[in-house]
C-alpha cells in the first residue's frame, strides 16, 4: 500500500512537472525507468513487481535530473562561452560542457555553436557527445 501511495505522489509531481519538460526530459526519463525497472526486478527476489514498479519510478526521476543538467551545462556553455562544469556532492559525478565551435549562422535569423558535453562517474567517461545548439530571432510578418 505504501509503495502505491509513493508511486501516486511521484506521478503526480511528474505529471504537474511536464508542462515544462523538454524532448530531452522525456527520453531521459523514458531511458532511467527501463533501466531502473529492469534493475528493480533483479534485485527484489521476493517481489518482482514491487521492485520494477520502484525502480521504473527512481530511474524516471534520475534519468530527467541528468537529462536537466545536460540542457542546462549546454546552454550555459554556448552562451557563456566557456567550460561548464557540474559535481555531485559526493565526487563521483562530474559533468563538463565546453563550446567545441565559433558561432556561426545557418540562415540570417539563427545563430548555433556546436558544444561537448563528458560525463564521468567514479573517474570513468561514460558520455562523450557534441550537440549543436541554437538560437534564433522570432519573426513575425505584421500588417
Amino acid at each position: 500500500m505504501k509503495v502505491l501511495a509513493l508511486m501516486l505522489a511521484l506521478l503526480m509531481v511528474f505529471s504537474v512537472a511536464c508542462g515544462q519538460l523538454s524532448q530531452y526530459h522525456y527520453e531521459g526519463a523514458g531511458t532511467g525507468a527501463v533501466v531502473g525497472g529492469a534493475a528493480g526486478v533483479l534485485l527484489d527476489k521476493h517481489n518482482r513487481w514491487r521492485g520494477g514498479v520502484i525502480g521504473a519510478g527512481l530511474g524516471a526521476l534520475f534519468g530527467a535530473t541528468l537529462a536537466d543538467i545536460s540542457v542546462r551545462g549546454s546552454r550555459e556553455a554556448y552562451q557563456s562561452g566557456g567550460p561548464v562544469e557540474y559535481k555531485t556532492e559526493d565526487g563521483r559525478g562530474y559533468y563538463k560542457a565546453e563550446p567545441a565551435s565559433d558561432y556561426y549562422y545557418k540562415d540570417p535569423s539563427t545563430k548555433c555553436r556546436k558544444v561537448s558535453e563528458k560525463v564521468w562517474e567514479d573517474g570513468k567517461l561514460v558520455k562523450d557527445t557534441v550537440k549543436e545548439i541554437c538560437e534564433s530571432e522570432k519573426q513575425e510578418r505584421i500588417y
